[in-house]
């Protein structure tokens, strides 16, 4: 009865998050209908459903890729969509955002997810994310897409390299992880074993943070694609509460920096509401898909799609017009 109790809470806790995640931007659209393009004379509902349809495919992508819905959306909506840049970084936090926000009791309650390991990187993260998004917001757009792609195009370099430890090896946890008793257990069912963790390089990694947190403020990514591989091979903590931890970041970290964009004004209804849901609908599909999909060829896929997108948004923010 009680696993129950809990399992409700956690869903009706989920759904809170989002509804919360929603009313603020549901409550723009008076002020912002105009804001959508028109000046082709395109109706007003094409794009939000046009939206709808590709947000639904990279929803799917996003699963089978194993990479945030964020770092899809913001290139590939500011690259291909007649939107400007400040409104799709503010849509790209709240995609990030619900995700996080539906994820994060779950992963809480199966205890994959550390609050000991969270607070102190949510503490600088979600600081330096509200100063990326006030220097985001100052700095001309072409020099913003610019180093939007910049950024992509080193994300891709990181999916190349990059490799993953499911149980770093750890022998001694440092001073500053010990004074903050950044350690813990999970059960771990594939060893039927508990695993003990602990982490070390806890300055550098907290260091690192300041980056992150920092880029996902300025260009509405989230950082799922960064918190991972510090997470797992800076610090030492085991892949699945890296991952856990991660997700349940997001929800810290981009609250920030949304509301930044919110008090700007750089959020629109009509692109936040089908992006989601697109997302969203996009994810649940995905899981099913993912069990006879081919990872290998899905991670090469995303690969593909975000060095396009990121070349796209270089050559935006440069003024060339390739493709």
């Amino acid at each position: 009865m009680r696993k129950q109790s809990m399992g409700t809470m956690g869903r009706c806790l989920a759904w809170l998050g989002c509804m919360m995640t929603l009313t603020p931007v549901l409550a723009f659209a008076s002020e912002t209908t105009a804001a959508v393009p028109a000046a082709d004379g395109t109706s007003w509902w094409v794009w939000p459903l046009v939206l709808l349809v590709v947000t639904f495919i990279m929803g799917i992508l996003a699963v089978l890729g194993g990479v945030g819905g964020g770092v899809l959306y913001v290139p590939i909506i500011s690259g291909f969509f007649p939107f400007h840049l400040d409104f799709v970084r503010g849509a790209g936090l709240l995609v990030a955002l619900s995700g996080a926000l539906a994820a994060g009791p779950g992963l809480l309650k199966a205890n994959l997810a550390s609050l000991r390991l969270a607070i102190p990187v949510a503490l600088i993260a979600s600081t330096m994310a509200i100063v990326g998004a006030m220097v985001g917001l100052a700095l001309p757009t072409n020099i913003v897409q610019i180093s939007l792609g910049a950024v992509i195009l080193g994300i891709v370099a990181i999916m190349l390299t990059a490799k993953k430890s499911e149980l770093p090896d750890v022998k001694q946890a440092d001073a500053l992880s010990s004074a903050l008793r950044i350690t813990g257990v999970y059960f771990e069912p594939t060893s039927k074993q508990e695993i003990n963790w602990k982490v070390h390089r806890t300055p550098i990694g907290l260091a690192t943070f300041i980056i992150i947190g920092f880029m996902a403020g300025m260009f509405g990514l989230g950082a799922g694609w960064a918190n991972v591989p510090v997470l797992n091979l800076m610090m030492g903590a085991p892949l699945k509460i890296s991952v856990a931890t991660s997700k349940f970041l997001l929800s810290i970290t981009d609250t920030s920096a949304a509301w930044i964009y919110m008090n700007k004004g750089c959020v629109i209804p009509m692109m936040v509401v089908p992006s989601l849901i697109g997302i969203m609908l996009g994810s649940f599909v995905g899981v099913r898909i993912l069990k006879v999909a081919k990872p290998t060829f899905i991670r090469w896929m995303v690969i593909a799609i975000l060095s396009f997108a990121g070349v796209k948004a270089m050559t935006k923010g440069l003024g060339i017009d390739l493709f």
